[in-house]
């Protein structure tokens, strides 16, 4: 059984408001570089296999492809970018901001959606979006569970067929597993849409350079993605995701505003960052609303509850 998807008009309204900040950037398509192999270790082997294998290493640098693909650098300047975001927050009746914030790469967005109002495909749309408008194609979706990260999963493999139908192109994605360090280097070598889904208790358990060594009390899958791994080529698994200068899309960022988790997210060198939630504990740039009396107005809730007031925007 398919689902079928409609096209809501709120939702195109998120996504837009996304490629509008970038108006005036160029589409370049996805920059190749030379990726860092590591160190490949010759295979162990014996009698006449070994004779066969003398010239291994001069082989498997002509076999490997090194190229890889990373996202273009936003050409505009940051003057440019905070007019962008200021006219649409005129046009969206929203608070104008009063500077650009570049807490995780060039900027960090705001866009606020009422839970249940589809954020995950939202953001996927706008992945697709952005890699037909400005040719970016690496992104990272961080989410605060192991819950979440299923269920963002089940969502792309969900839409999968859909967005086919709407792009003519599919994304790759996969969860990141401390296990299974390969799918790293198949994140960087591909040239098409790329998307990592990675929970937060995977980069930011501990960030203490004592605990972050082997036979030290931490986290495990901390250590592994900031340590260089033999079973890696003795690379760090975070300067390979690095290079790529991913997209960062925070689901649910009010969930992973402390301090460690912050500071971790650097690590990736992020192009910029797309936060996603309907309570925004920490604001930013924010660039679209669909608040809760908006949802209900829009018929996209069945009933909200008043537990207190705030006066925003």
């Amino acid at each position: 059984m398919k689902f079928q998807f409609k096209i809501q008009p709120y939702q195109t309204e998120a996504v837009d408001a996304v490629i509008q900040v970038f108006n005036g950037q160029s589409n370049h398509g996805p920059s190749s570089y030379i990726r860092d192999l590591g160190v490949r270790p010759k295979p162990q082997q014996s009698g006449e296999e070994q004779t066969q294998l003398a010239n291994y290493d001069q082989l498997s640098e002509e076999e490997i492809d090194a190229t890889g693909y990373k996202n273009a650098d936003v050409e505009l300047s940051d003057e440019q970018l905070l007019l962008n975001i200021r006219t649409l927050q005129s046009q969206n009746n929203i608070k104008l901001s009063p500077a650009l914030v570049k807490g995780l790469g060039r900027c960090s967005l705001d866009i606020e959606m009422e839970t249940g109002t589809g954020k995950t495909y939202v953001y996927t749309k706008t992945i697709f979006e952005m890699n037909r408008r400005y040719g970016w194609s690496k992104f990272i979706v961080v989410v605060p569970s192991i819950a979440i990260r299923e269920g963002v999963k089940k969502s792309l493999e969900m839409t999968e067929d859909h967005f086919m139908q709407c792009y003519g192109k599919k994304a790759r994605f996969f969860v990141y597993d401390s296990k299974n360090l390969g799918q790293i280097d198949t994140f960087s070598s591909d040239g098409g849409i790329s998307v990592m889904i990675i929970n937060t208790q995977a980069f930011a358990a501990s960030l203490n350079e004592e605990k972050n060594v082997e036979g030290r009390k931490g986290d495990s899958a901390a250590r592994i993605i900031y340590s260089e791994r033999d079973n890696f080529g003795s690379r760090r698994p975070i300067d390979v995701i690095a290079a790529n200068r991913p997209i960062i899309i925070m689901d649910e960022p009010q969930k992973m505003g402390g301090e460690v988790t912050q500071k971790a997210l650097k690590n990736f060198r992020p192009l910029f960052t797309l936060n996603y939630s309907a309570t925004h504990a920490k604001q930013h740039n924010l660039i679209y609303v669909l608040d809760a009396l908006d949802a209900f107005n829009q018929r996209l809730v069945k009933k909200i509850e008043v537990k207190g007031f705030e006066v925003r925007n």
